[in-house]
């Protein structure tokens, strides 16, 4: 990672200059990729993100959206709390955080703000994780056995141990490759001890959202045994390992 800051009038893009050497803020408007045919729309976040295909390769391009009934009110738009404190440049650097960690995240390609008086919209590019499939997506065609929850247990596991909180740990942000697992979106996420309190929280949040997606649609007990119990037994023997 070579951290690197490209500031004008409106308002600043960081990226790494080892993935490319120059950023600009056509980077970052879905319309230039579509006029030199280089963009796909794909669902994942709160209006979907857009494939690029960059001179630094494949890229994930998200433009950060409020959520919840906050929305109808900001809709895109933050509040001004300094450049650091962007949602886009401190994913960005958490992300180039578990890159130097070598755990299985996103990597960051470029983050940018642009601030308009006491608000700032902002939006964030990283390389695409190929051929992967959410846990969810897994889950949904039936392939989320005992296997496949030990190695999502023994993935959150590290980065806990590692002290890096996810704040929306659930099936749609894990990401199930053919050699790997992935955790994905940290927007909001950050480092902390890793304290039993917000590590338990982290995991309740997960088994929330396998049970609102039918993980326990045979019951609890057998939900337990098939899926949680393995889940929870290699996160315990990873993070104490």
């Amino acid at each position: 990672m070579q951290e690197q800051l490209r500031e004008d009038a409106d308002g600043a893009i960081l990226f790494d200059a080892t993935a490319s050497p120059q950023v600009d803020a056509d980077w970052f408007v879905p319309e230039h990729w579509r006029e030199h045919g280089a963009l796909r729309s794909q669902a994942g976040g709160r209006g979907g993100v857009q494939l690029i295909a960059t001179p630094a390769g494949e890229c994930v391009l998200r433009h950060y959206r409020r959520g919840g009934m906050v929305a109808k009110l900001m809709g895109d738009r933050y509040l001004w709390r300094g450049a650091n404190a962007t949602r886009s440049f401190a994913e960005f650097r958490l992300l180039a955080e578990i890159a130097r960690l070598r755990l299985p995240g996103p990597a960051p390609v470029a983050a940018r703000y642009q601030r308009h008086g006491l608000f700032y919209r902002a939006d964030l590019i990283t390389l695409r994780i190929a051929d992967a499939q959410t846990l969810a997506e897994c889950l949904a065609a039936g392939r989320l056995d005992a296997e496949l929850a030990r190695e999502t247990g023994a993935l959150v596991a590290r980065f806990h141990r590692a002290g890096i909180w996810h704040a929306d740990l659930n099936a749609h942000n894990v990401l199930v490759t053919s050699s790997a697992l992935h955790l994905i979106d940290f927007d909001r996420g950050c480092l902390r001890a890793p304290a039993a309190g917000w590590r338990l929280a982290n995991l309740e949040r997960l088994h929330r959202s396998l049970v609102k997606l039918g993980a326990a649609a045979q019951g609890e007990e057998a939900f337990r045994a098939a899926v949680w119990t393995p889940l929870l037994d290699a996160y315990e023997a990873t993070f104490s390992a």
